[in-house]
């Protein structure tokens, strides 16, 4: 009997746990709710307020008059307009919500505000009659040109600084203009004008975007305090919670990984006690990359799990992102078996779907601006074109989107897959994902991964004894590199026109402040010298302070333009020294491989295997390097010894040679930037030894000529540069070498952004012309 009672109370139990769950579960479902917005004078909808849950922002629908949106029970609505006060409000269940305005003048030009959250009432006496608000038109046609065309965007940013506006509006427009700003990478014109926007009217959110901006410009310490001074003030939930992920990107930064971590957490907690999956999966994320920098892989690899089974309750693009960047965490810790195993996930999970080409906010949910429609927004895409992986604007030639290199295609995915088979040396099953993502059928090809493949795949092809594909392979990837420096010299002259198209907006946009400022400060002169005569002095002062703070004004825009054109030269020679890197000539690579095929002529294979592989590792420290300004002295003696090795190997009866190393010199000391030496001794050996008749010699010493200089002598005893340019062939001639002007290109860009580093000296070694004798002085960093 006893028993009997027993199990009738545990099944009561256990279904009254099973109602109560499904009767949370049924409360914390989300539900569609209609939002109206309207002027309580006029009773017209105001269409274009700012309505977000959690950051997801609800656009307004027009054919209805509401913003619709998702939400659930204690999401917290946030409604943001220049013209009257932010409204919080907290949803209690699905009924449909109405927020009247009274003091609106988005359509009258009033200059008073106030507010009050559910069902607010603002009153004011209007005569005139409504009228459409340019202020508003102007502000949304910047919004949705962000994007598209940063010219169009930021002129109609400059018709409304044409006109008098309030600082509500004034700090919305500024605001709006660092946005501008951030999204095409200018970081300093957003952070000036997002201290701007906070100079008329504070925002937190304006306060979250403008620490967010030091962030992605490594500037952690303002970053910190930023956010810190946010934490101080009236946040919303999902401001809190990009508050203490901002603060925890600059302890990132800044390698103060426990606070890192525990601000990560911080706002993972709000976000999961909140259901904000967009922010449980970014944040997760983020933890997982700081135990992957303490170290601690197991537990990195536990957030890495959970932040991809949050993104895959959002949406496909959301989850693919996730799982490339656990998959690029696996790689660099060299778990190669769990970075193929996840990338063969995200391969299979795009080639299901291959759908994935629209574009997406920040919250990853498509952007639709305004009532634009789909077909509406194929259509305003007509008028670009793609430019492997750069949209260009045939109208005016401007870059309109950013570089697609990191966007995840099948094309990546079987690079990256291939690539971690090499690293694990499993080489037979890299080469045909190699070859897949080289040959890429049906798509458009990214240019840098084909050309990264095909140089894996050569070197795959050669440590599997396969030599000649990979010849064949090298000899693709040679072409790849021609027409990738092409390509290259292209955006360099984008981004040229960009940075001048830039400052012609900016200086554009600072004249209009300075003129309205002006115009202002003329009007109350005149005012002031109707009302009172006696108050001319204090005009004059005032005037005197406007043109004080014009000039203080032009001196701050002079010294942000010096800074930009310093960084944007300094970013052009950057580009300019890897276009000169990939065009260093590669053509004693090719006379190597014919060595190789002259010894497999003569059935000399000991003598072949030996040469190449040699020349094999030669290259490989090559490439490694072929990314780095500067390296190491004694890496490149290094190389330069094992070059002069394989060249002695061909040409044993033509010369000998030394390599004399002070050893008082600490070459670690010391750095030199790679392959600057070889074309030297190349043309030693080529232009000067090999047409000598009897056996020469090259000699290479490398002493310390004082504390902070190296001096490095190349010398051969060959023909001279004069009799060697006259033993040339008709056909040699021709063909203009541009292995020295290269170098020369190099030393002179490299002195200019390294201060005189480098000092290079060619003179005839002997007063009859023969010989040469190079002479390099290399200062310390």
């Amino acid at each position: 009997m006893a028993k009997k009672i027993y199990i009738s109370v545990l099944f009561i139990l256990i279904g009254l746990r099973f109602g109560i769950s499904q009767e949370t579960r049924q409360y914390n479902r989300p539900f569609e709710v209609s939002l109206k917005v309207i002027d309580k004078n006029t009773q017209k909808p105001i269409e274009n307020a700012e309505v977000t849950i959690n950051g997801e922002l609800f656009r307004y629908r027009p054919n209805f008059g509401t913003y619709r949106i998702t939400a659930r029970r204690g999401d917290e609505l946030v409604i943001v307009h220049p013209d009257f006060e932010t409204v919080f409000y907290t949803i209690k269940n699905d009924e449909d919500i109405k927020v009247e305005v009274k003091e609106f003048y988005g359509n009258r030009r009033s200059r008073k505000g106030n507010k009050r959250v559910e069902k607010s009432y603002f009153r004011m006496s209007v005569s005139e009659e409504p009228k459409v608000d340019e202020y508003n038109v102007n502000l949304d046609s910047a919004k949705y040109y962000k994007e598209k065309n940063i010219d169009k965007s930021l002129s109609f940013i400059e018709d409304i600084l044409a006109e008098k506006e309030t600082n509500n509006r004034n700090a919305a427009t500024y605001t709006t203009l660092g946005n501008i700003y951030f999204y095409w990478k200018q970081y300093d014109l957003a952070i000036a004008n997002y201290v701007n926007s906070l100079n008329y009217k504070y925002s937190a959110n304006t306060n979250i975007l403008l620490g967010q901006t030091y962030v992605v410009s490594k500037n952690y310490t303002l970053a910190e305090t930023t956010f810190d001074e946010v934490l101080n003030k009236k946040l919303t939930k999902y401001e809190s919670i990009l508050t203490y992920e901002g603060l925890g990107d600059a302890f990132f930064g800044l390698k103060e990984y426990p606070k890192s971590k525990e601000s990560y957490q911080k706002g993972l907690k709000i976000a999961t006690d909140n259901d904000i999956k967009s922010k449980i999966t970014d944040l997760n994320s983020k933890i997982g990359e700081v135990y992957g920098a303490e170290g601690n892989l197991i537990q990195a690899k536990k957030s890495f799990t959970n932040s991809i089974n949050s993104a895959k309750t959002e949406n496909l693009k959301r989850s693919l992102k996730v799982q490339d960047k656990v998959a690029d965490f696996y790689n660099s810790n060299s778990q190669f078996d769990d970075e193929i195993q996840l990338r063969k996930i995200t391969l299979n999970d795009i080639l299901e779907k291959d759908s994935i080409s629209i574009d997406y906010d920040a919250n990853d949910r498509p952007i639709f601006n305004g009532a634009v429609t789909k077909q509406q927004k194929l259509s305003n895409l007509e008028g670009f074109i793609s430019f492997d992986g750069l949209e260009i604007s045939q109208q005016d030639s401007l870059l309109t989107f950013s570089s697609s290199a990191n966007t995840i295609t099948p094309q990546s995915l079987n690079y990256k897959i291939g690539r971690a088979y090499t690293q694990k040396e499993d080489y037979q099953k890299a080469i045909p994902y190699l070859q897949n993502s080289i040959n890429n059928p049906g798509r458009p090809d990214n240019l840098e991964i084909k050309k990264d493949a095909t140089r894996k795949l050569s070197e795959t092809f050669a440590t599997v004894g396969d030599y000649d594909k990979a010849l064949k392979s090298y000899q693709d990837y040679v072409a790849l590199v021609d027409k990738a420096y092409i390509r290259k010299e292209q955006e360099i002259a984008q981004a040229k026109r960009f940075a001048r198209k830039i400052a012609d907006n900016q200086n554009r946009i600072a004249s209009l402040e300075k003129d309205k400022a002006f115009k202002s400060t003329k009007i109350d002169l005149a005012y002031k010298d109707q009302q009172l005569s006696e108050e001319r002095n204090r005009n004059q002062l005032i005037l005197i302070y406007s043109l004080i703070a014009g000039l203080i004004g032009l001196v701050t825009v002079a010294s942000l333009l010096f800074r930009s054109n310093r960084q944007q030269k300094l970013a052009n020679n950057l580009l300019a020294l890897k276009s000169m890197r990939s065009q260093m000539n590669p053509h004693f690579i090719f006379n190597a491989l014919n060595s190789v095929n002259s010894f497999i002529a003569v059935n000399d294979e000991r003598n072949a295997n030996r040469y190449l592989s040699e020349f094999s590792v030669l290259m490989r420290s090559v490439l490694e390097n072929s990314d780095e300004d500067f390296i190491p002295l004694s890496k490149e003696i290094e190389l330069l010894e094992l070059y002069v090795k394989l060249e002695h190997n061909r040409f044993k009866d033509k010369f000998n040679y030394t390599v004399d190393v002070d050893k008082e010199i600490d070459l670690d000391q010391f750095s030199i930037p790679p392959m600057l030496l070889q074309p030297y001794i190349e043309n030693a050996i080529w232009h000067g030894l090999r047409y000598k008749k009897e056996m020469g010699k090259l000699s290479i010493n490398i002493s310390q000529k004082d504390v902070d200089t190296v001096q490095i002598c190349i010398q051969d005893d060959g023909v001279g540069r004069k009799k060697s340019m006259a033993l040339k062939t008709k056909n040699q001639l021709k063909q203009k070498s541009k292995g020295m002007s290269t170098i020369k290109n190099r030393v002179a860009i490299l002195n200019d952004m390294y201060e005189d580093r480098i000092s290079v000296q060619v003179s005839d070694l002997f007063d009859t012309g023969e010989g040469t004798k190079v002479e390099l002085l290399l200062r310390k960093n």
